[in-house]
């Protein structure tokens, strides 16, 4: 088995430094922008119909803005892997302060901190999620939901104390979750023209 090939690379979706109160994309007036609760357990099931991820989402009682769209991709082997999107959310508030007390240029420091622990999340998450073909799913959209189910929660207990620890540092309140329908798992065959960055929507059809 050959070490695990690593590709997280970051599509800026709002810069921390620049913008937080900007807003994604223009919102139709009166339209509520989608929230969403994301619970440090994730349910048994992750919801794989969205095509577009939520602008915000609650975290302890705080609602966190969506900030960054990262790739990434991990193989297992030279068999299985996976990549998709994972979404950076951050307090909005945080950044201006953060902001006003050090000034913009340390948020170049904190998206390498976030990155380098999502990478780490990502690798941890894969090595523990069974990434074979399961002969008991009911074809592959059920093949697909079990193991984005699986991975996201793999992910989300692997990036747990490394947020808790970033967040104690630099005072940003963070979430750092996987996007469901993003997901793409390889159980033919993985290597690191698989992982690259695809610029087409999400989608997800294992087995490739």
């Amino acid at each position: 088995m050959k070490a695990s090939v690593k590709i997280l690379t970051g599509m800026l979706f709002i810069m921390l430094a620049a913008c937080a109160t900007k807003e994604v994309k223009e919102e139709k007036e009166g339209e509520t922008p989608a929230t969403t609760e994301t619970p440090a357990v994730p349910e048994s099931t992750v919801d794989m119909s969205g095509q577009n991820p939520p602008l915000t989402i609650v975290k302890d009682d705080k609602t966190l803005k969506l900030v960054r769209i990262m790739d990434g991709g991990i193989c297992k082997n030279d068999f299985q892997g996976v990549k998709g999107v994972f979404l950076v959310y951050a307090d909005a508030d945080d950044i201006e302060r953060i902001k006003r007390e050090k000034g913009p240029k340390v948020f170049a420091d904190f998206e390498n901190k976030i990155q380098t622990f999502s990478i780490n999340a990502l690798d941890e998450a894969v090595q523990a999620t069974n990434l074979a073909e399961d002969p008991f799913s009911l074809g592959e959209d059920d093949a697909q939901r079990k193991l984005a189910t699986q991975l996201t929660k793999n992910f989300r207990s692997a990036v747990t104390v490394p947020i808790d620890a970033f967040q104690e540092e630099t005072t940003l309140n963070i979430d750092v979750v996987p996007f469901p329908p993003s997901l793409i798992f390889y159980q033919k065959g993985c290597g690191a023209s698989q992982l690259e960055p695809e610029t087409e929507g999400p989608g997800g059809a294992e087995g490739q």
